[in-house]
């Protein structure tokens, strides 16, 4: 029985790593069809109606306890509204084996993040790993100084910037929802994180895109539902369910699957180079987040 519990818990945890993984090169296909806030819109809606009505089926109360809500939108806006909006804008000048590699040093932001926020020091272990996947990073920014023209950098920076700024706000939120955890059934507690963080990038798709769908392919429309089903409410109900069965620390180291399959994937489906810097930045990140993970 705890056999088959722990292959259920792994299963789970496999699933949701190649979901996410899967969704750089997907969200990618999706920038070149659809307005970016445009299809986190479409997207975000889908899986929040999604999302409540599998909450009504399970039972769930959806109302958030009281004295929390303030915090749930301040943890939403640096959780959500930051992978869903700052990432999807920077594959507007990245590729997406590149924005995986850097948005999966959240780890390590959040092993540096912690020392103020919660008073967490830095073990020996963590700092090799902050070391490492800072690392990393450097030598894929690096690789671009060196064999780009400047302005094809310069092209390439806003891109950067953005997703290291993802992975920095979703860190902090990961830190303050430690220090003041949310008590919500798993299930709630995502719909309403992802209709708040989905707000401004509402409000944005409003007022500063062009609603025209009439030339997205059935590539496009394909792409939207795979955010919507699978990375957005499958993966995120079967990231809870692991939990629930696996220590958080396997959890964590698990997620290492999440940007070998970006990488892959976006290599096999879009031709994003895969080349011995990629593998050498990806081997830091992975190391760093493995070593700040088990400090």
């Amino acid at each position: 029985m705890f056999a088959n519990r722990t292959l259920l818990g792994w299963s789970l945890l496999v699933f949701t790593a190649l979901a996410w993984g899967l969704n750089w090169p997907v969200l990618k296909l999706a920038v070149t069809e659809f307005r970016p806030f445009g299809f986190r819109a479409i997207t975000g809606l889908g899986g929040v109606g999604l999302l409540l009505a599998i909450a009504l089926v399970r039972g769930d109360r959806l109302r958030v306890p009281r004295g929390q809500f303030g915090w749930l939108v301040l943890t939403s806006i640096l959780n959500v509204t930051s992978m869903m909006g700052l990432a999807t804008l920077a594959l507007l000048w990245l590729r997406a084996s590149e924005a995986v590699i850097v948005a999966y040093t959240i780890p390590v932001w959040t092993t540096l993040l912690a020392w103020p926020v919660l008073g967490e020091r830095p073990k020996k272990l963590g700092i090799v790993g902050l070391v490492l996947g800072f690392s990393g990073v450097a030598t894929l920014v690096a690789g671009d100084v060196l064999t780009l023209s400047a302005a094809d950098f310069a092209f390439k920076l806003p891109g950067f910037l953005l997703i290291t700024g993802t992975a920095l706000m979703f860190s902090l939120g990961t830190v303050l929802t430690k220090r003041r955890p949310i008590v919500m059934p798993p299930v709630p507690l995502v719909a309403w994180q992802v209709a708040i963080g989905l707000a401004p990038l509402l409000v944005g798709a409003i007022f500063f895109e062009r609603w025209d769908l009439s030339h997205v392919t059935v590539w496009g429309w394909a792409s939207a539902a795979y955010v919507t089903v699978i990375a957005l409410c499958g993966a995120y109900l079967a990231w809870f369910a692991a939990l629930r069965i696996l220590p958080a620390s396997t959890a964590t180291v698990g997620m290492l699957l999440v940007p070998v399959t970006g990488v892959l994937s976006s290599a096999l489906a879009l031709g994003d180079p895969l080349g011995a810097r990629h593998i050498f930045a990806l081997g830091c990140t992975m190391t760093g987040v493995f070593l700040a993970s088990r400090a």
